[in-house]
């Protein structure tokens, strides 16, 4: 899998802040803050690119993955969308602040062009998951969230972005033909429960592919 990517950089101090993008964010894709859980709707190049986002995040510990999200339309059959974020992918060993974004998104650079090469999809059936040790209370190897400057950071460890990247391409696959083939029913979906062991804090993160969509430029 080939990914074009813009990496933009920031001053913060001493420090040089790094912060990839997709060199063409999703035209269908949203994600939105529903109160009680976070919900993804995105269609097949959505689904595709984050599940090469959350790869690249497995191997950039010392990057910020930054997929801005809230312009884009909205699914045609979930009316008020309620409140839209951004999203950002971030290794837990960097330790940055999500109090710093607003001031790091700002002083962004406007970026240079890069191809990511990453594992093809089928690669992705020969990652060992140890369900049992998710579970574990020592277990590091769960996702941690934040929300901060309409941004939700979602911190985690290389093997639970390598481990669930399948969740999004396997959406990418089968979410078109499950649509055609179950028409007026919710699009195809997938989750990070709070009982399956990638979640550490925060609430449950619901993903479903969607067919139709409204007009660009109808955000409600």
């Amino acid at each position: 899998m080939r990914l074009p990517i813009r990496v933009h950089r920031a001053r913060s101090g001493p420090e040089e802040i790094r912060v990839i993008r997709p060199a063409s964010p999703p035209t269908r894709t949203v994600l939105v803050d529903h109160d009680r859980h976070l919900h993804v709707y995105l269609d097949q190049a959505g689904a595709r690119l984050l599940g090469g986002l959350w790869l690249l995040a497995a191997r950039s510990a010392r990057s910020l993955i930054h997929l801005p999200l809230r312009g884009g339309p909205r699914p045609a059959a979930h009316g008020e969308p309620g409140r839209r974020l951004d999203l950002v992918l971030l290794h837990h060993s960097r330790q940055f602040r999500p109090s710093r974004w607003r001031r790091v998104r700002a002083k962004l650079d406007t970026g240079l062009p890069q191809t990511a090469s990453l594992p093809e999809a089928a690669r992705l059936g020969e990652v060992a998951v140890d369900h049992a040790a998710r579970h574990h209370r020592e277990n590091r190897d769960r996702f941690r969230q934040r929300i901060h400057a309409e941004t939700l950071f979602l911190i985690g460890s290389a093997p639970v972005f390598r481990e669930t990247a399948g969740r999004f391409l396997d959406v990418a696959e089968h979410g078109p033909r499950h649509a055609s083939t179950h028409p007026g029913r919710p699009g195809l979906r997938t989750a990070f429960h709070s009982t399956d062991g990638t979640l550490a804090d925060g609430r449950e993160i619901h993903v479903e592919y969607c067919a139709e969509w409204e007009p660009s430029g109808s955000t409600g």
